[in-house]
């Protein structure tokens, strides 16, 4: 008040009046300034479209208010990153309740009245599979990021589009771990609808692909009690597996392990394995169900740890916390982040189809259509469906990519292990690399790997590091039913008695020892008890076949006995290793063939070695004769008596019984090497000889089975053996031709009548039957081929029984060891063949040239060397005959003297020598000379001289004679020794011999 009376009135108008000045001067710049900023924001220049979008959920359930949040926030931080876009997407949300038919019915109402472009769910396959008809019809894309049923695909509706992971994803990831602990069996537990069913074909044949069997498959109905779940819990208990598998949402999986725990099948021995359908959401569940859950295996989707993944899920939970305040517990799961993805790949495509024709084109419908029918078409369907499937950006899940088929590309899983408070990671699988620890340089090879090793350390069931086995002996005392054969014959195998009066029976023989060895062998224990497969009346039940049957119906838990395993038994069952040897063979009568072969002292060489032996021996007696001829007595005579001493030599050296001596050394070389050679011939004429005489006296009366079937002979098999059919299918064998025998006896009793008397002529059995049969038959009858393969023996286990590979490896254990032995000395009798069906074979062949011609050709390389050396000694010696120049002898006459040399005496042979001066001194003594007169030492002649001087002697003045001259008496007894030691020959040989010489040595020539 006080300050009013001090102001002016005059300067009050002027202040205004500065005040619209300034307002006028500057007015023009803001309203710049703000166009400029207007046009900078295009908040009001550009025209925007709103596209109407419709999303159905559970706005009650805990996945449709995550979706919801999710979907919210992709809206707000996708358009403040591209506020330039010229589409927005309208939602117009419908709650499905829950309900298959509430779902279709709001999809119905947003196509119809809404016209919206596209919706986003419905939540869970079931609803899902009625609605994607209405978008295929309606040409409204169909978006799902929570239903994951493989049972969606079958639809084929192009309008369909999977933005989660299709459950069949998962079934690799799951048989990786089932062949990395090598569990050979496990049961499936899953929800009875069609999100449970849709895996199940998808995951079956993932574990059989990895030789892991499905015995059983476990429903549980959505709205089952605790009661139904204990009793499907505890028939599962009654069973041998402890590999499950549980496939089924979060809810009603929650309560299976809850009731599991509380009945013991959380404890040590068990292993389970959850799908993504629970692990993808473990951290959401309860803690006490988390507390039933530990040891537990999962496969959940990868998500990879970004610094954007962890504001986003700051940002997100703030923003639910916003919407649903009384959740503070609520987390955030891969369903939110597909969700978050998925409206974020609408919002692309919208945008490629651009801002026009987001109309519907309504049909020509009659009045009385329903509501199914009276709605119109999308006009941009076919451009959004086709910007949908070229639609690529990096996601929080890894690259978002859509297949032609509308389908998320496979991503790759995490594998957990529930502990403690929570999920543990302990390795990763791909689709290219396996299982592996961690992604880095592996993920850049080829190789897939299912090893254990690539995973982190595993708490299992029972807070225990042990790995599961995956099969136990079932907890609730039933003892495994084994059904035995009842046999009339073979009892070796199995025996069983009956003891009336105790209402017992006794099982023995030599399959049950080997199986109770076997049993014993195993690192754990089972319970069992022999059932004999026998009617009330004690008979046989039927054939092998249908004993090995009752075990694929579930008559029998497996069968011990001699059954032997064949590929069409291996069809309903499982064999283990064989305990015996494999094969079917033919047993036939033998004949002895000794007194139709008189002449078989001559097979045991062939023709051309008994000509080349009897050629050698001719050749070394003539070698021996020529080496001896002067110089030993007994190689001297009439030309037969030398013959015959030659021959007689050589061949005497057969029986070693020779007893001319041999007094030269190239002889005595010859004689040694060629007794040599006789010695190996004899031996071996001996050894083959006594094989023939031995051996070929038994020859199977059949050899040939186009024999038996050309004459209709009869073919005995053993009666309710699988060689029925053998004979009957694959030999050819007629009905009438087939005759059974139960035993041993009335085998050898219808083999001995023959085909003749109405028995057989020979019997087709298994091996370890046959030697049984010849063990005690082994000189009447023998094995022939044909043999047929099989593989022995085997104990009989349903298909996929854990028990098969650890008794199939406790039988090659028990076989290898000393125990095998004992009990085949306790069953099987030695006959007199210790092993019959090890013997030689029948067809011994005759020893032949191509066995020795080494030894004859050191024999003749023996005697040509011998007789070379001699010639030349013999031609040197006497090179004056051949060298002297004389015209009028030939060659041949020169030839002709060696002859008559070598015919005569070598008188500077030392044998000869020895008995000159024998003869001497027995002739001194005779006439009274004193020993020092006839000693070694008195000076004689040589021997070359006194031949050469008797050739001249003999040939220019005839014989000797007294009466020459004076002659003193010891002059006339050297004269007589000379003459009865040198003329060996008559006299006109002497006498044509020197005048033969002298003509050579020019005698006479004056």
């Amino acid at each position: 008040m006080m300050m009013n009376k001090y102001i002016n009135p005059l300067d009050s108008t002027k202040l205004y009046t500065c005040f619209f000045i300034v307002v006028i001067l500057f007015c023009p710049s803001w309203v710049f300034l703000a166009a400029m900023a207007e046009n900078r924001s295009g908040t009001t220049t550009i025209p925007v479209v709103k596209v109407g979008v419709g999303v159905v959920v559970d706005t009650a359930g805990s996945v449709g208010k995550m979706g919801l949040s999710c979907i919210n926030l992709s809206l707000s931080d996708f358009y403040a990153s591209h506020a330039y876009y010229k589409t927005r997407l309208l939602l117009h949300v419908k709650d499905s309740n829950k309900d298959v038919v509430a779902a279709a019915a709001a999809a119905l109402d947003l196509i119809k009245n809404g016209q919206v472009q596209a919706i986003i769910g419905p939540e869970t396959s079931m609803q899902a599979n009625f609605v994607i008809n209405l978008g295929e019809k309606a040409h409204v894309p169909i978006i799902s990021y929570s239903a994951t049923s493989p049972s969606l695909t079958s639809l084929r509706s192009p309008y369909f589009f999977r933005l989660t992971q299709n459950d069949s994803a998962q079934v690799n990831a799951i048989s990786a771990i089932v062949q990395a602990f090598n569990w050979r069996q496990a049961v499936p537990i899953y929800i009875d609808n069609e999100y449970g069913e849709g895996v199940i074909p998808f995951l079956t044949n993932a574990l059989q692909q990895v030789n892991a069997r499905v015995p059983y498959h476990s429903t549980i109905p959505p709205s089952a009690t605790d009661d139904q779940i204990s009793a499907e819990l505890y028939k599962l208990m009654t069973m041998q597996t402890r590999v499950f598998i549980v496939h089924m949402t979060p809810g009603l999986g929650s309560r299976l392990f809850t009731i599991a725990k509380q009945i013991g099948m959380m404890s040590r021995g068990y292993a389970w394995i959850i799908t993504d359908g629970m692990a993808n959401v473990l951290n959401s569940l309860d803690h006490s169900i988390i507390d039933s859950m530990q040891g537990v295996l999962g496969v959940k989707t990868y998500i990879p740890k970004k610094k954007e993944y962890d504001e986003f899920r700051v940002r997100w939970r703030r923003k639910y916390l916003q919407d649903y305040p009384a959740e503070v517990d609520a987390q955030l799961n891969v369903f939110g982040l597909w969700a978050y993805d998925a409206i974020t790949a609408l919002t692309v495509a919208v945008e490629k189809v651009g801002s026009t024709n987001f109309g519907f084109q309504m049909k020509n419908v009659s009045s009385s259509s329903t509501d199914l029918e009276n709605f119109g078409v999308s006009q941009n369907g076919e451009k959004l469906r086709e910007a949908l499937l070229s639609t690529r950006f990096r996601g929080f899940t890894g690259d978002f990519s859509i297949d032609d088929n509308g389908q998320l590309q496979d991503s790759k899983f995490e594998i957990i292990n529930v502990n403690g408070n929570g999920e543990r990671g302990i390795g990763f699988w791909t689709s290219k690399n396996g299982i592996i620890r961690a992604f880095g340089n592996s993920t850049n090879t080829s190789t897939y790997s299912t090893s254990k090793k690539n995973l982190g350390p595993i708490i299992w069931p029972g807070e225990t590091s042990s790995v599961p086995k995956g099969w136990e002996i079932p907890t609730n005392g039933k003892k495994l039913r084994i059904g035995v054969p009842v046999k009339q014959g073979f009892r070796e195998f199995v025996n069983i008695k009956y003891d009336l009066s105790t209402n017992t029976t006794e099982v023995t023989g030599y399959s049950i020892d080997v199986f109770k060895a076997v049993v014993d062998a195993l690192p754990y224990a089972i319970q069992y008890e022999f059932i004999p497969f026998a009617k009330s009346n004690g008979e046989r039940a039927g054939t092998y076949n249908d004993m090995i049957y009752q075990v694929f119906s579930g008559g029998f838990d497996a069968v011990v006995g001699d059954t032997t395993i064949i590929a069409n038994r291996s069809q309903y069952v499982d064999f283990t290793l064989p305990y015996t040897e494999s094969g079917v063979s033919m047993i036939v009568p033998v004949k002895d063939n000794r007194r139709k072969k008189a002449w078989v002292f001559l097979k045991p060489l062939t023709l051309d070695l008994w000509v080349t032996s009897a050629c050698s021996f001719v050749f070394i007696g003539f070698v021996v004769w020529v080496l001896e001829h002067r110089i030993n007595e007994d190689f001297r005579g009439p030309p037969a008596h030398q013959i015959g001493t030659s021959f007689w030599f050589s061949f005497s050296t057969l029986v070693f019984a020779h007893r001319e001596r041999v007094v030269s050394n190239l002889a005595r070389f010859v004689v040694i090497v060629w007794v040599f050679v006789v010695l190996i011939l004899t031996q071996s004429y001996t050894a083959s000889l006594t094989t023939m005489l031995t051996v070929e006296q038994l020859r199977p009366t059949v050899t040939d089975v186009n024999e038996l079937l050309k004459k209709g002979m009869n073919v005995g098999y053993k009666e309710g053996s699988f060689v029925y059919g053998i004979l009957k299918d694959h030999l050819g064998f007629q009905d009438s031709q087939l005759k059974s025998y139960r035993s041993a006896d009335q085998l050898d009793e219808l083999l001995t009548n023959g085909s003749n008397k109405g028995g057989i002529a020979v019997a087709f059995d298994e091996i370890p039957y046959t030697r049984l049969f010849l063990g005690t038959y082994c000189f009447k009858y023998t094995t022939a081929e044909p043999t047929f393969k099989t593989d022995g023996f085997g104990f009989v286990f349903p298909l996929g029984s854990p028990l098969v590979a650890d008794m199939s490896r406790a039988i090659l254990n028990v076989t290898e060891g000393d125990n095998m032995r004992n009990i085949e000395k306790a069953w099987f009798r030695k006959g007199s063949c210790s092993d019959p069906l090890s013997r030689p074979d029948n067809s011994a062949s005759s020893l032949g040239l191509d066995s020795f011609w080494g030894l004859f050709l050191i024999a003749c390389v023996a005697s040509v060397s011998a007789l070379f050396l001699f010639a030349i000694k013999f031609l040197y010696e006497h090179r004056h005959i051949l060298l002297r120049n004389n015209p009028d002898t030939t060659i041949w006459r020169r030839i002709g003297i060696l002859f008559r040399i070598f015919d005569h005496k070598d008188l500077s042979s030392h044998t000869f020598r020895k008995s000159a001066m024998q003869v001497k001194s027995d002739i001194a003594r005779a006439h009274g000379l004193s020993a020092v007169e006839t000693s070694p030492s008195t000076h004689y002649p040589s021997p070359t001289s006194r031949t050469e001087s008797n050739f001249s002697f003999y040939g220019d003045q005839g014989m000797p004679s007294a009466e020459s001259g004076d002659t003193n008496p010891y002059d006339e007894a050297l004269q007589h020794i000379e003459a009865s030691i040198v003329l060996a020959v008559p006299p006109a040989t002497i006498i044509t011999t020197t005048s033969e010489i002298a003509q050579t040595n020019n005698v006479g020539a004056d």
